[in-house]
């Protein structure tokens, strides 16, 4: 990844929110077919190892899954808050005509090691963590939870997918915020990104001052 200095994210603390936020990663693997991609929703693990774990499921039925090889490196991407910057929502543009699009986006690369975790209770576990987690951040008023359906139903679900684990060997972040630009020039960008309903890319670029 292209990674200007000013934009470089290098709080560990930062790169873990990010993850956090935007749980759906894209697992990037090269395997007997060359390159692939598989979208997947993780559960960061941050204590764990030096820069913390994922863990997720596949589909069985995944090919995917009779590819891995313990330990295999692998990417993993995430995709914070991004958006389309207009030149008219710089003040100075209108002073010096001296300004084109871009734009702007927080992304952070997890490389680490694959390891399949095919076992019941493991699979168990994370499904009813991961549910749960995002039961409740989903507002309902009575979440679902896995004891609503029978177990037998539930073991059948549980039959179909497998583990994996990822242990995070290095962390790459980039937040790309009108950082190289002017306070006043940032501030603008951030309002009209705010004035078209992107409220969390304003807010990110408000909290990384140029």
């Amino acid at each position: 990844m292209y990674l200007p200095e000013h934009f470089a994210e290098n709080n560990s603390s930062e790169l873990h929110a990010l993850i956090a936020a935007n749980p759906l990663g894209a697992l990037v693997t090269n395997g007997p077919d060359g390159l692939d991609a598989n979208h997947v929703p993780f559960e960061l693990l941050p204590e764990q190892g030096p820069q913390g774990t994922l863990q997720a499921h596949l589909a069985r039925a995944n090919p995917l899954v009779g590819q891995i090889v313990d330990g295999m490196p692998v990417l993993v991407i995430f995709q914070g808050a991004q958006g389309y910057i207009s030149p008219n929502w710089y003040p100075s543009k209108h002073e010096a005509h001296r300004q084109v699009p871009t734009w702007n986006y927080q992304v952070v690369h997890a490389h680490g090691r694959l390891r399949l975790r095919d076992d019941e209770r493991f699979v168990r576990g994370l499904v009813a963590r991961m549910t749960r987690e995002h039961e409740l951040a989903s507002g309902q008023q009575r979440p679902w939870k896995m004891t609503d359906s029978s177990r037998e139903y539930i073991s059948q679900m549980l039959a179909a997918i497998v583990g994996i684990e990822i242990e995070i060997d290095r962390l790459v972040g980039k937040s790309k915020l009108s950082q190289n630009k002017t306070p006043e020039d940032v501030a603008g960008a951030a309002d009209g990104l705010a004035r078209g309903g992107q409220a969390a890319l304003a807010k990110a670029m408000g909290a990384h001052k140029a």
